[in-house]
């Protein structure tokens, strides 16, 4: 049983000098804009507006963290979430563009306590160039643990949901249980991803 005791905004960051210090195991959540990835994180969190929803995509432009306390079976825990700017859609200029990757990539292979990486895809849209290519980068530059997550599966008729699961598992090499279905609208999903990173990070922080 997971429960949600805290969450916090911590601090906003463009480069390492910035990072917040402390010893919480880390997670970063990246993915396409538009993806509902601050939705996402509002859920697991229980926060409405701990990271804010903007119609607009790309508005994300920096690195927000947030610090988290997690109860699990008595347990208590704290994770600091990293919320990463979007990819893949937001209208910006090519110098803007080459600023957000430097800054995402630096993030991703220097950050020390970087536990695990959630790699978030849109179910009903299925994976992009730019999701194929981040995953790939994952797996081989930044060697993090990856979880991927199908966001919006609320959009589909329950009878389809299994069914696009697999495809998309198929679509990304992934065995069927490597790729979890979330809904911020249902709060589908939330404890399964939170079970799931708690169990990756063997590193986490006991309060």
């Amino acid at each position: 049983m997971i429960r949600i005791l805290d969450a916090q905004f911590v601090t906003t960051a463009v480069e390492p000098k910035g990072y917040p210090l402390g010893h919480a195991a880390e997670v970063a959540f990246v993915g396409r804009s538009n993806v509902g990835k601050s939705s996402m994180i509002n859920s697991l969190t229980g926060r409405r507006k701990l990271v804010r929803v903007s119609n607009t995509p790309g508005r994300t432009r920096t690195l927000n963290f947030f610090d988290v306390d997690v109860e699990r079976d008595g347990e208590r825990h704290r994770v600091r979430l990293a919320d990463l700017p979007g990819y893949g859609f937001a209208k910006v200029s090519k110098t803007d563009r080459a600023q957000w990757q430097k800054m995402i990539s630096t993030y991703l292979e220097k950050r020390g306590g970087l536990e695990a990486v959630v790699s978030i895809i849109d179910a009903e849209v299925g994976p992009t160039p730019d999701d194929f290519q981040t995953l790939d980068y994952l797996q081989e530059a930044a060697d993090r643990r990856i979880l991927v997550v199908a966001t919006k599966i609320d959009q589909m008729p329950k009878a389809r949901r299994k069914p696009r699961l697999k495809q998309l598992a198929e679509q990304l090499a992934l065995p069927l249980e490597a790729v979890l279905p979330f809904s911020s609208t249902e709060k589908l999903g939330v404890e399964e991803v939170w079970e799931t990173l708690l169990e990756a990070m063997g590193g986490v922080t006991r309060v």
